[in-house]
């Protein structure tokens, strides 16, 4: 999926949140989910849900919900106001995928997070541990949502000193610098 302004995608499991996130396009009201159908498809092409696997409204549903709230944790990563209603909902639909962990013995003495469920409440489970691993590493504060409103476009922030507040400085931000000077303009009349 292209960026805007030439940005790099984000690394690692991030992208594919990334992807998820920009299933709506806002600004140019595109909602790539519009049915439950698109969803299915996409979970399917992304290895996320097994090929013949049903998706019901209310999966739908729980699916839009899940992807608007990463994006209000996107949000809060470009310093919008905590919203714990989001973090809430994050958290029921791990527990409905019935994320576990599992450790593996032996030489490799490795661990795996999983969905034990299956269908569209294990994919979205598959998509959490995805965050989860990136909050874990650190990546995750680099995951945010362009401050325009008419955009809220999912970025990573690849900048040296994590400051990028906009998905494409060239568009959204050019956008807000003018609508700033014209605002300051008017302000600036009305106070003479």
């Amino acid at each position: 999926m292209p960026q805007p302004g030439g940005r790099e995608p984000a690394p690692g499991g991030l992208r594919l949140i990334q992807e998820f996130v920009n299933t709506n396009d806002i600004e140019n009201g595109r909602e790539l989910f519009a049915e439950p159908a698109a969803l299915r498809d996409w979970l399917i092409e992304r290895s996320l849900l097994a090929r013949g696997a049903r998706v019901t409204r209310r999966d739908h549903k729980q699916a839009i919900e899940v992807r608007e709230a990463l994006r209000t944790l996107m949000e809060e990563n470009n310093g919008r106001p905590a919203a714990p209603a989001a973090a809430d909902l994050l958290t029921r639909a791990a527990a409905r995928s019935g994320v576990s962990l599992r450790f593996a013995g032996g030489s490799g003495q490795a661990s795996e997070l999983r969905p034990a469920s299956v269908g569209v409440a294990g994919a979205l489970g598959q998509l959490l541990i995805a965050v989860h691993c990136a909050m874990s590493d650190g990546t995750w504060s680099r995951m945010k949502a362009c401050t325009d409103d008419r955009c809220r476009w999912a970025f990573y922030d690849h900048s040296r000193n994590a400051s990028g507040r906009w998905c494409s400085m060239a568009v959204c931000g050019t956008r807000a610098k003018i609508e700033g000077v014209a605002e300051r303009a008017g302000r600036s009349r009305r106070s003479r």
